[in-house]
């Protein structure tokens, strides 16, 4: 198990390393964060009388809703069903996958047209559907360019925010064989053009959920390219991939979410389309589907609301404000997490998705600064909860968490932890030792990089000078190591 964890961690090396020596990447990230940074910013002072109560109405709202989940899951099953939605329910990725490949083979469909949806994601539904010699076609603009360079999203909002115009022209021009352009409105034009002749005819739409109405038995999405309208309203049927933690009690509770979402995401006060869907067509009506689904996906959700502790991530609305603040993503991009969710929220609810033991090293992507707490718009204390999924990490905290198998403790580095907390707990040893850093810490600098731990801190990082003689005779008197 322990080289299996090494495997894993070499991998998020290579990934981090890829990430910094991007120059254009890092260009890309710092211009786009800085712009949402700053609409968020402008419109929350100039829009918003008292931000952090709504906030705090927020969290409140998500976690009653969270405490009653299940009551409201089965009545917006009933509900649901009543308004003549077809409702399914999906342990994890696998039966969501299989559910909708059912109901293509039922339906002679090869082709499905997909609004974005971070939960297809989640599953690699369109890895899954090419397994089986069908097909998965990206509508979103942004899902689209990833597609078309066969990749996944970078960002949980704007998945190829890390791509600028120059660079999506050139695709454009290579895979789509269009006129080589560089200005949004004629690269639009393109995309819409191209996207065009797929909506022609096709059968097949699937969405994402935005919130879940228990009340109602509704869906409410929100997008700003109307292609998430047109997967929805056009085909004949639709399917929507839903994480059971959507599901809300009310059109209430959702509307104060909403509030916060398009907020903390881009920084403006709506989005342009906002759909409610509670049915598929009825009789009398000229469009939408005449057939509707949705399912509902668990994939270890249920087992995060069991922990009375880390529950609190199930409150994430999906806004991306925490990648958008964050210090460390804006350097590595979103690839370099290796998760379908990257970022301050990624490093809290992918260990519980997919198991601790497979992604253990993207805990070590955060500087604990806090910013992701200070702006999550649910208050979800995400630097808090990095930091006690550490302590699972190495064996230590709840031991709830899915994957926790002992394969992510280095029992190299737990021995070499104990040494220091001896060593930091006795006087006597501590002054000698802050001595002997001060006369011989200058050979730090070439044994580093051959110290375990010290060299992983290395890599991406100067090894600090360490001033000797009467200045560290002075810092050891006072405890402090000068540099």
């Amino acid at each position: 198990m322990y080289a299996k964890n090494e495997q894993i961690k070499e991998q998020y090396h290579q990934a981090v390393k890829i990430g910094l020596n991007d120059e254009q990447l890092r260009t890309n990230l710092l211009n786009a964060m800085d712009t949402l940074r700053g609409n968020r910013k402008k419109l929350i002072q100039n829009r918003y009388t008292d931000w952090n109560d709504l906030r705090n109405k927020a969290k409140e709202l998500k976690q009653k809703n969270l405490r009653k989940l299940d009551k409201n899951l089965e009545l917006f099953e009933q509900n649901a069903t009543r308004n003549g939605i077809q409702v399914h329910w999906a342990n994890d990725g696998n039966e969501a996958n299989q559910i909708i490949y059912e109901i293509m083979l039922r339906k002679g469909i090869q082709k499905v047209l997909k609004g974005k949806s971070m939960a297809s994601e989640e599953i690699h539904f369109n890895k899954f559907l090419e397994s089986k010699g069908f097909q998965a076609i990206e509508t979103d603009l942004g899902e689209l360019i990833l597609q078309l360079l066969g990749e996944i999203p970078v960002h949980i909002v704007v998945p190829a925010i890390h791509k600028n115009r120059y660079e999506i022209g050139e695709l454009f021009h290579k895979k789509l064989e269009a006129q080589l352009e560089s200005e949004p409105e004629k690269l639009n034009a393109i995309a819409r053009k191209h996207l065009r002749k797929e909506f022609e005819g096709f059968k097949m739409g699937l969405s994402g959920v935005n919130f879940a109405i228990a009340n109602e038995g509704a869906i409410w999405l929100i997008e700003n390219e109307g292609n998430g309208r047109m997967s929805t309203t056009a085909p004949d049927i639709h399917v929507a991939i839903c994480g059971i933690e959507k599901v809300v009690e009310s059109f209430e509770d959702a509307s104060i979410l909403d509030s916060l979402l398009a907020t903390s995401a881009v920084g403006a006060p709506i989005t342009c389309y906002n759909n409610i869907i509670t049915s598929p067509r009825k009789e009398g009506e000229k469009d939408g589907p005449i057939e509707m689904h949705i399912v509902l996906l668990d994939n270890n959700r249920s087992n995060m609301l069991k922990d009375e502790y880390y529950y609190r991530a199930m409150s994430c609305i999906r806004c991306g404000s925490c990648l958008n603040h964050c210090p460390v993503y804006d350097k590595i991009g979103g690839h370099a997490y290796l998760s379908t969710y990257p970022g301050p929220i990624g490093e809290v609810i992918t260990p519980q998705l997919f198991g601790i033991n497979t992604c253990s090293p993207m805990l070590d992507l955060c500087s604990l600064c806090g910013r992701c707490s200070e702006v999550c718009p649910v208050e979800i204390p995400l630097a808090e909860l990095i930091r006690d999924l550490r302590s699972e990490r190495v064996g230590q905290g709840r031991k709830t968490i899915v994957g926790n198998d002992g394969s992510t403790q280095n029992q190299s580095e737990i021995a070499q932890m104990k040494n220091f907390t001896s060593a930091a707990t006795s006087p006597i040893k501590w002054r000698v030792g802050i001595s002997l850093v001060g006369r011989l810490g200058f050979l730090g600098r070439y044994v580093a990089p051959y110290l375990p731990l010290v060299k992983h801190w290395v890599r991406y990082r100067e090894f600090p000078t360490i001033q000797g003689g009467l200045h560290a005779k002075v810092a050891n008197m006072q405890g402090v190591i000068y540099e």
